[in-house]
């Protein structure tokens, strides 16, 4: 397995390390042309501070790297970006970035989307690897099949365990992570997706354009989830869709569905019986949905026949 020492600031940790929970991080790069190809999803990726405090304090499991305008970045993921408001965000990037952003500016920055973060209180804080060398500054990648990485691991793996008991939901991702002291191989588990992660991932995933009306003005686009987050739905990216965000609210009601089958759009009657309207509506039943091109990104027939059985009237 492998897995990335990534470097942060004392800031960055005292924010998230200072709540009881943390669901999800965004370990945001300045640059706009910056990419991330080191680890696979559910590898993992750790926080060390900036010198002089060379310690490894927690960790993540890497989700997806994505380019992402600032706007989103923060509407998706709020103080999970390290700061406290937008504005500060936008500060830290005109200053890595040594040009000031604009006002009405929006630039795209690298995003490192990570789940079920996890943060070490300073007594159980790991001195840096003599082999990560402090002019590093981005990170260092590790492999649990060298000695050096499965050491590493193991002192990782040893504090999770740890702090496990005191957290109330762990996730799959902990949990696995929490239990490899007890055997030689680490075990790669996909983590639990947030909120954020489900918003940015269905939005990718859906080439940043409504599924009913190919609409790309991002303001205006939302991930909706087919089967209900309060009836149990996941933040999964196959029970959810990109949708201009009437029709997401039309969707979470009942007056529009998708068929199961054939993936065509259906608009309820209600529109017109309730509001004597529709006009806008109506011309989309029956059409075709577009879809994601990965397969596993697919929207699931079953939770879109639930929806089209028990929300749609």
């Amino acid at each position: 397995m492998k897995f990335f020492v990534g470097v942060t600031d004392y800031d960055w940790y005292s924010l998230h390390a200072s709540k009881p929970r943390v669901e999800e991080v965004n370990f945001w790069r300045p640059s706009p042309d910056v990419s991330f190809k080191a680890l696979k999803t559910g590898e993992p990726f750790l926080f060390k501070l900036h010198a002089p405090r060379n310690y490894i304090v927690g960790g993540g499991f890497f989700t997806k790297f994505l380019q992402l305008p600032i706007s989103l970045a923060w509407e998706a993921f709020g103080e999970g970006n390290g700061a406290q408001t937008i504005q500060e965000v936008r500060t830290r990037i005109g200053k890595y970035r040594k040009t000031t952003i604009a006002p009405f500016e929006d630039p795209h920055i690298g995003c490192v989307i990570l789940a079920e973060p996890f943060f070490f209180p300073e007594t159980e804080w790991i001195p840096a690897p003599p082999d990560f060398k402090r002019p590093t500054v981005v990170g260092k990648g590790y492999d649990t099949d060298t000695q050096g990485g499965l050491d590493l691991w193991k002192l990782v793996a040893e504090r999770l365990a740890r702090l496990r008991a005191l957290l109330s939901d762990p996730g799959p991702a902990v949990l696995a992570a929490s239990e490899e002291t007890r055997y030689s191989s680490p075990v790669l588990v996909s983590p639990r997706l947030g909120q954020g992660a489900f918003r940015v991932l269905v939005t990718d995933a859906y080439a940043r354009r409504c599924a009913m009306t190919q609409e790309r003005t991002l303001p205006v686009l939302e991930a909706a989830h087919i089967l209900p987050y309060a009836s149990g739905g996941p933040h999964a990216v196959s029970n959810g869709i990109l949708l201009r965000s009437d029709l997401h609210r039309l969707f979470d009601l009942g007056y529009v569905a998708i068929d199961p089958d054939d993936r065509r759009i259906m608009v309820s009657k209600r529109l017109r019986e309730e509001f004597d309207n529709g006009r806008e509506y109506y011309p989309l039943h029956g059409r075709q949905v577009t879809v994601p091109s990965d397969t596993k990104s697919m929207p699931s027939r079953d939770n879109l026949l639930h929806h089209a059985t028990h929300i749609f009237r």
